[in-house]
């Protein structure tokens, strides 16, 4: 069993998709830790109720980001994680932490990368007239959300849609997605190659695997 640690902000629904993927068997891991860096965050509850550590570490409380992301990288790291996945978690890594846990940290964004890359993802895609938009799940680089993609869904956007709408749409598709590719990598088919992301030792194209079956059974 590989040991996840998931790093939130705020509700934790994509946290609670991995826990129930957790135990169900899906993945073949355990979150063994959820931490958090604000203390009403509901997803430290679903934690709890899960059995997994959950921590608060405000970020309020350190001087610089560094001095942030120093204390929260030895704060994971006494859970031994074979992987730490970013499940909201609004803010934005120093280059000394990505370095340390490179290669097995992932993110889901909300836009189908490269494309609208920071915040306002959906309304970013309304405003340009996008038909399609969607989420992609990557490896965390120096790059703000410019890591190599593992995976993406589409989803469309229709005339009358606004950004919670099309919010929700997305939402669906993140609770699908980031399970199955946590699942790749918990099984060793999974790997990051410098600026390339692997899948049983293939390399995956620039907008991550393509595959038609809408359950992903893989």
């Amino acid at each position: 069993m590989k040991s996840i640690v998931v790093l939130i902000s705020g509700n934790g629904s994509n946290l609670q998709a991995i826990l129930d993927a957790c135990a169900s068997g899906f993945i073949a891991g355990k979150v063994t830790a959820v931490i958090s860096n604000k203390a009403d965050a509901y997803g430290l509850l679903r934690a709890r109720e899960a059995g997994s550590s959950a921590h608060c570490l405000a970020h309020s409380d350190y001087a610089s980001r560094e001095s942030y992301d120093l204390a929260l990288q030895q704060l994971i790291e006494q859970f031994t994680p074979d992987l730490v996945v970013l499940a909201g978690f609004m803010r934005i890594l120093s280059p000394g932490f990505v370095q340390h846990f490179s290669g097995k940290l992932l993110n889901i964004h909300p836009s189908l990368l490269p494309k609208y890359q920071g915040l306002r993802t959906h309304q970013r895609a309304i405003e340009a007239g996008d038909q399609m938009h969607g989420c992609s799940v990557h490896f965390v680089t120096e790059e703000l959300d410019g890591g190599p993609v593992v995976l993406q869904a589409k989803v469309p956007i229709f005339s009358d849609d606004d950004a919670e709408t099309v919010a929700e749409r997305v939402h669906e598709q993140e609770y699908r997605i980031y399970p199955l590719v946590i699942r790749w990598f918990c099984q060793g088919r999974l790997r990051q190659q410098g600026q390339q992301a692997l899948l049983d030792d293939e390399p995956l194209p620039q907008y991550g695997y393509a595959h038609d079956d809408d359950e992903y059974d893989l």
